[in-house]
């Protein structure tokens, strides 16, 4: 999870991460040491939601300690001495100063609900890009004895991320992240793949009775355009019951406009003429590459909303959950292929909503800053 700067021992209000949500948090914080009966209006957060270790200790300290008497504690500082005293067991470089820094610029202590509205916005995108960035580690994750399992937990644990800030911030209609797709990485070797698909595409030629045990495969699935072009070719063939060798699926190319990149015949005729292991085995392993691009994609591609700072809670739900459409498809026809039966992932059940958000509630004027 992405933190904040942490500030030197004893200067922590000195240096000020760039982020509008360390001022939130400020405010907030500011708030409930001004008035930490406001305590009970703020829904939605832990400690953890917080960015920075400090501001972390600090709200641990506020929510762990009794609160203290308001009559007592607008005569002296001994509450505020023992909210001090346990951060500094979890962050040892806060100072007194900083609790007043805190104090000074919060505008509204009233406004606390809807800082921690904000906090728990922010927290919400961090947590979404922390799991979109495991699912694309966990794809390039070569030790893996078992890949696909691996992603799919993976894509199980983002999509409870997803349904978990959904209840939270419920979704509006037609919302779209506003943040471009992002640029692919770097290609990777497929010489793995190009070899696995002409086995398969040959196999299939030499087979064609099998093709129709893999409809689950679908041409996309396959790295290369020529080699999709030429399955969709072999299933059409397969799918009409006319005689299917080479030259026949070289014919069919042709019409179908594959030759027209610069393809040569013969080294069509070459590559289907090579068959080698059975059509199901090289259908599955070319849909098992299918399914781990497509989750790597799909991670990526939440990565990227949640990286924006500008795309809302509601954006995001509704962003990563089209995205993660995506694998749900792949995956369904992987359980298809493999004789799998899905069995259900439990999801954490999902926190109570805060209240609506007052975030843009404006300002009437600016009254004196709170007695303390």
């Amino acid at each position: 999870m992405p933190h904040a700067p942490e500030p030197d021992e004893g200067g922590l209000d000195a240096i000020a991460p760039p982020q509008p949500v360390f001022h939130v948090e400020q405010a907030l914080l500011g708030a409930l040491l001004l008035d930490p009966h406001r305590l009970s209006d703020v829904t939605g957060i832990a400690a953890d939601s917080f960015s920075t270790a400090a501001h972390v200790a600090l709200y641990a300290a506020i929510t762990t300690l009794p609160p203290p008497d308001p009559a007592e504690h607008a005569k002296n500082t001994k509450w505020l001495d023992r909210v001090l005293a346990t951060g500094q067991e979890q962050a040892r470089g806060l100072t007194a100063s900083y609790l007043h820094t805190l104090v000074q610029v919060c505008p509204w202590p009233r406004h606390a609900p809807a800082y921690a509205r904000m906090v728990e916005a922010e927290h919400a995108r961090r947590r979404l890009q922390t799991a979109a960035e495991r699912l694309v580690q966990t794809v390039h994750d070569v030790s893996l004895p078992h890949p696909v399992q691996a992603v799919l937990a993976e894509a199980d644990a983002l999509a409870a991320v997803v349904d978990d800030i959904a209840a939270r911030f419920p979704p509006r209609a037609g919302v779209l992240p506003r943040t471009a797709a992002p640029s692919p990485p770097v290609a990777p070797d497929y010489t793995e793949a190009v070899e696995e698909e002409q086995m398969l595409l040959a196999t299939a030629t030499a087979n064609p009775a099998d093709i129709e045990s893999v409809r689950w495969l679908l041409p996309n699935d396959l790295t290369l355009p020529l080699h999709a072009g030429l399955w969709q070719c072999l299933t059409a063939l397969a799918r009409r019951r006319e005689a299917v060798d080479p030259v026949t699926v070289l014919w069919e190319a042709q019409q179908r406009g594959l030759l027209d990149d610069g393809s040569e015949p013969g080294e069509v005729l070459h590559l289907l003429a090579e068959p080698a292991g059975s059509v199901e085995h090289w259908s599955e392993r070319a849909l098992q590459r299918s399914l781990l691009a497509t989750a790597d994609r799909t991670g990526r591609r939440i990565e990227a909303y949640a990286g924006d700072t500008a795309n809302t809670p509601f954006q995001l739900v509704v962003g990563a959950r089209r995205s993660l459409a995506d694998i749900g498809a792949v995956h369904a026809r992987w359980q298809h292929a493999t004789g799998t039966v899905p069995t259900p992932q439990p999801r954490p059940a999902p926190t109570t909503r805060a209240g609506p958000p007052t975030t843009t509630a404006a300002y009437t004027g600016r009254a004196a800053r709170a007695t303390r």
